[in-house]
């Protein structure tokens, strides 16, 4: 017998949890621009609690700003989604209720959410490429196709930027509050990043005059984003039916840790993150700079090596020896680059990674991870590079991991399978290689000249060139399984 869908509370007759409210008792108070297993396993999820321990209109309507079928699952489920949780000992189910409904891939519906007065939070989780951002210079990217039209049209705006600025004009012109815009994706100081590229952006396309205002009047909160969520499965849906007793096509899983820091700057109010197990901080950076360089960072360096030696999950990865050896090696690297973090000992932060890396319960894609790296790499590893340069510590970690990324840059493993370069530099990098010899120091040479990526200081550093053409040269001549022993062998010098 067919499972009812999941549609209202009272359906649920499994071991899941219920929200401890009603969800239809409170409005809307958050529009969320990146409705994806992330959001609904993170920030979505602190809210329901945030809810269901002080209440308040801090519903969520949701925006998928480019697919529409999780958008008709959710509505279809008047918002309601299980969440699984995993963890070494075991796991837990529960029903979020913090989504209002979800508004599919319509850049005018959005818009009217967006002026709703009654918004005063924005969250975004669109990842690093989403933005449109150009990095150098901390402005909108103008080679990126979906800004250059909104800068050319931004009364009809479809891009993050686009939109933002285009609703804030329009809730000036209405008399309304701003919004305050909280980013929740790994780019470092990604309020003060995202509040530059909005003020230059409204300067471009609008006016000075709403430039001005925004700096003055819209806060622009930093925060620091952390749960593993692996892409659902069909086990995730079963485990949701066995949960819940209904069917429910918009199921997530995640780890069980889950960690949210937050720069505590909103106007206009917040609901009450901090009962859903959210902390407050003066200021997010040493946080965010903490898991970019030790999570985020380990977590490249294992999906390129992981996915070219054949393991498709991270914690496959951690049954191999060489390469559990690389990983704490590079936990190790990137916490010697660290100050000092009150209430946080870096060594235990790393025990604790590997532990959540190992977790058997997660299938967390190696070829997931490695999407988006010249978007991921330069914060992850170049950032890394140049501190470790700058303070005499050792760089050879962060070579490895870069030129195994250009390893996965090629397209093939070392048996002719070729696989798609999931990154949004895809053609023009595969147009850069595609005339370039299957030479270590021509592909090091060849990716080193990619405009706006890699920093000169690295890209002229001879240690740095030298470290990645010998990883290459070992990867290319012996194969991926060679390059990695070979480097665990080394240790980090």
């Amino acid at each position: 017998m067919t499972a009812p869908r999941l549609t209202e509370l009272s359906q649920v007759t499994g071991a899941a949890a219920k929200p401890g409210y009603v969800p239809t008792d409170h409005k809307p108070g958050i529009v969320h621009l990146g409705v994806g297993a992330f959001h609904r396993a993170h920030q979505a999820a602190v809210t329901d609690a945030a809810l269901a321990a002080k209440g308040g209109d801090w519903r969520i309507v949701g925006v998928s700003l480019r697919s529409k079928e999780l958008a008709e699952n959710l509505n279809a489920q008047n918002g309601l989604y299980t969440l699984i949780e995993r963890g070494t000992d075991g796991e837990t189910s529960r029903v979020i209720g913090a989504i209002d409904h979800v508004i599919a891939a319509d850049p005018a519906a959005t818009l009217d959410a967006l002026c709703d007065p009654k918004i005063r939070i924005v969250t975004v989780t669109v990842t690093e490429k989403g933005y449109g951002i150009d990095h150098t210079n901390r402005t909108p990217d103008t080679t990126d196709p979906v800004v250059a039209k909104d800068l050319a049209h931004p009364s009809t705006p479809t891009g993050v930027l686009g939109l933002l600025v285009c609703a804030l004009e329009r809730r000036r012109r209405a008399g309304h509050v701003p919004f305050s815009v909280l980013p929740c994706d790994n780019l470092p100081d990604n309020g003060e990043l995202v509040r530059d590229c909005t003020i230059a952006f409204a300067r471009t396309a609008y006016s000075d005059e709403l430039a001005d205002w925004i700096k003055a009047n819209v806060a622009f909160p930093s925060s620091m984003v952390d749960r593993i969520t692996p892409a659902a499965t069909n086990k995730t849906l079963e485990d949701a039916r066995l949960s819940t007793g209904c069917t429910d096509l918009a199921a997530i899983e995640s780890e069980s840790f889950s960690q949210w820091v937050i720069e505590d700057n909103f106007p206009h109010g917040r609901p009450a993150w901090e009962d859903g197990g959210a902390l407050f901080a003066p200021s997010v950076t040493p946080y965010e700079r903490m898991k970019l360089t030790m999570l985020n960072g380990t977590h490249s360096m294992l999906a390129y090596s992981g996915f070219l030696t054949g393991h498709e999950y991270v914690r496959d990865v951690m049954t191999n020896d060489a390469l559990t050896i690389l990983v704490k090696r590079h936990l190790a690297a990137a916490a010697s680059l660290l100050d000092p973090l009150p209430g946080v000992d870096f060594d235990s932060y790393a025990a604790e990674l590997v532990q959540r890396f190992i977790n058997p319960s997660i299938a967390h894609r190696t070829y997931q991870i490695a999407m988006d790296g010249t978007q991921k790499i330069p914060p992850r590893m170049f950032a890394t590079s140049l501190r470790a340069i700058e303070t005499h510590k050792c760089i050879r970690p962060f070579a490895y991991a870069t030129a195994m990324w250009m390893r996965f840059c090629l397209g093939k493993m070392d048996d002719g399978t070729q696989y798609e370069l999931p990154d949004p530099r895809a053609a023009e990098i595969s147009k850069t290689l595609s005339d370039t010899p299957r030479d270590a120091a021509a592909i090091s040479a060849a990716l080193h000249a990619l405009p706006n990526f890699i920093p000169q200081r690295l890209a002229t550093n001879g240690v740095w060139r030298n470290h990645i053409e010998e990883v290459l040269t070992t990867a290319l001549t012996q194969g991926n399984v060679a390059a990695v022993e070979a480097e665990a062998q080394r240790g980090g010098a």
